[in-house]
């Protein structure tokens, strides 16, 4: 079955998640994906935070599935060479270096687009390549602070928080994702392929906009409102039994769910008390009614709580952790999480892709070994035979 980016070929330069995590979903969605490694160790991530000395980490592994290894050294003269007889066959290049990099070997844009003026060419930054803080380089918490994202998280007693999800990497490959498609559906339409940019801060920027307008709304910085969503009650967290260190439900009741929640939870009567008749009397006496819906949680795990309230029409959602993320039945079944085996570690449970097309349904293949598809490359795009791979591997470009 074709995929919806069947006959896109992509270049992968890019190391660690931010780039990785773009050209997956791009392979996910169909695309060939061909990531280029140094010969020598090939991306850091397979070796940072390795669990076995024998394997790939895990953190290489759940971001570079769908895609096949390509390894060359740019820093030979044959190299480049086979570089750009690569590209010119490509549609996309994504690249993460550090600022200038490849400009300084001689692979910036301004050269790889006249050798192939259909390519599209995406750069992913901490700060992006202009602006004053274009020189300085970036990472997940480096991106969250300057985006404005650990102001506003935590509680208002602690220091700014960083948060796990990576908005800061992943976020800015989705963000470059999205980019590559536009420039490639321009392309349709002009024949001609274009730079394009995110840097990270950029993307946290986007993400963090509800903040932003709130800043203006109020006339000051946002502050740090731990758990709770807005001034709507009940609008936080609840501990659930037994009561453990993550057993709490979020409900997020909105005002027309009022009725609803008080009959779910058997206490009609609440309907009835004149502090909580209106949503700003329920925010004014948020500390009590707070209370009351959490000894109601507390007699009953998260899980029962959440369908109890889904099944009424409020939003619930009950805290899982990381082991029940992968064990969930919903996104077991939906293949959000799925087994891969790879050839050293044996099975291993990854997130599947999170775009869901009827036509064209995703399928998760495993991640490949350093250099695995050198050969298969070389001869299909530069008609390099066996013997010369050999030769060139002998002589360190490959």
């Amino acid at each position: 079955m074709t995929q919806a980016l069947t006959g896109i070929r992509v270049i992968d330069m890019t190391h660690n998640q931010a780039g990785p995590a773009c050209a997956q979903i791009l392979g996910f969605l169909g695309a060939d994906v061909i990531k280029l490694e140094e010969p020598k160790g090939g991306d850091v991530a397979r070796t940072n935070m390795r669990d076995r000395t024998d394997s790939d980490s895990l953190f290489f592994l759940v971001l570079n599935a769908n895609k096949r290894s390509l390894t060359l050294n740019l820093k030979t003269e044959e190299g480049k060479r086979l570089f750009r007889e690569v590209i010119e066959q490509s549609d996309v290049l994504v690249e993460n270096f550090g600022p200038g990099a490849l400009d300084r070997l001689g692979l910036g844009y301004k050269e790889l687009s006249k050798l192939n003026p259909r390519l599209i060419y995406a750069t992913i930054k901490g700060f992006g390549t202009y602006g004053p803080y274009s020189g300085f380089k970036s990472f997940e918490p480096i991106a969250q602070a300057m985006g404005g994202a650990m102001s506003v998280t935590g509680f208002p007693e602690n220091p700014p928080t960083y948060v796990m999800p990576a908005i800061g990497d992943s976020g800015t490959g989705m963000h470059m994702a999205i980019g590559i498609l536009a420039a490639l559906n321009q392309r349709h339409q002009t024949g001609k392929g274009q730079h394009v940019e995110v840097s990270m801060q950029d993307a946290v920027v986007n993400l963090i906009r509800v903040s932003l307008r709130d800043h203006q709304r109020f006339g000051a910085p946002m502050q740090r409102q731990g758990n709770q969503l807005g001034r709507n009650v009940p609008g936080t967290t609840y501990a659930c039994a037994p009561g453990g260190p993550n057993d709490y439900v979020f409900i997020h009741a909105q005002p027309q769910m009022w009725k609803a929640l008080i009959d779910v939870m058997g206490q009609p009567e609440l309907a009835d008390d004149p502090r909580f008749a209106t949503p700003d009397g329920r925010w004014e006496h948020r500390v009590a009614l707070n209370g009351i819906v959490e000894a109601w949680t507390r007699q009953r795990n998260k899980h029962e709580v959440m369908r109890l309230m889904g099944d009424a029409g409020v939003p619930c959602g009950a805290t899982l952790d990381t082991g029940e993320v992968l064990e969930d039945p919903h996104l077991r079944e939906r293949d959000m999480i799925v087994d891969v085996d790879y050839p050293t570690r044996g099975t291993y449970q990854t997130v599947g892709c999170p775009v869901k097309l009827s036509d064209s349904p995703a399928e998760v293949t495993r991640p490949p070994l350093l250099g695995e598809h050198t050969a298969e490359v070389l001869a299909a795009l530069c008609g390099v035979s066996a013997e010369e791979t050999l030769k060139l591997r002998a002589q360190g470009v490959v």
